[in-house]
């Protein structure tokens, strides 16, 4: 408990102090329209408390768990489905994720809705984390892999819409949220972990990157499909 209050004070006390300072003196609002952020900023420390708890207690055990239970079963095709099916639902989950369709499905006017936005996320977050798992499974070259990924992403690139482009690169970054990162890592050091070999560490690296790949590649997608 004591070490998750100080990761979170050190978290946000930086970026509290910066504003505080900007309100006393450049911005100096009246009292009563900063208070809520104080307030908010209370309420945000001890919600991160609870939820790094949450995720130490139970995401990454849990996640660890299901990593190391799918090889037992010999079954390549239950370890790629459930590693898809799990990729989907955590990114759905994830705050970052919601937050971004929401923004965007405002800016845009309805162009681009919510709900497609998130599912195309969570579809690429997913069929990319099937692929980091093969890539565990068979040792295939993590360069490569990458390489490869964005190779596609830049062809898509040179197709979709300017607008649709940072959008895209946004929902790379958002899906490396609290929420989808702790349990990625954790499966894919469970499945490394039982593969019977010395490089654990060298084969559960590179998950984030590799997911982070698969929603760049869905909205540059939704880029060609509704430009």
């Amino acid at each position: 408990m004591k070490e998750t209050i100080k990761e979170v004070l050190l978290s946000i006390l930086p970026i509290t102090i910066v504003i505080l300072l900007l309100q006393l003196f450049i911005i100096q609002l009246p009292v009563t329209q900063f208070m809520p952020f104080l307030f908010g900023v209370l309420i945000i420390g001890a919600g991160l408390v609870l939820f790094l708890l949450g995720v130490n207690m139970s995401l990454l055990p849990v996640g660890e768990m299901i990593g190391s239970a799918l090889p037992r079963t010999n079954k390549v095709w239950v370890v790629v489905w459930v590693g898809f099916l799990l990729g989907i639902v955590v990114t759905i989950a994830e705050p970052d994720v919601r937050v971004l369709s929401s923004q965007v499905d405002l800016v845009s006017g309805g162009t681009i809705p919510k709900a497609v936005l998130l599912l195309s996320v969570s579809l690429g977050v997913g069929i990319f984390i099937s692929l980091a798992i093969l890539r565990i499974i068979f040792q295939l070259n993590f360069v490569i892999l990458l390489i490869a990924g964005y190779s596609i992403v830049f062809l898509l690139a040179s197709f979709t819409p300017p607008s649709y482009i940072p959008i895209s690169f946004d929902a790379g970054g958002v899906t490396t949220g609290p929420m989808t990162v702790p349990f990625i890592m954790a499966l894919g050091v469970g499945v490394a972990s039982v593969m019977k070999r010395n490089t654990v560490s060298k084969d559960a690296f590179g998950l984030v990157a590799l997911a982070s790949i698969g929603p760049i590649i869905a909205v540059l997608l939704l880029g060609v499909i509704y430009g």
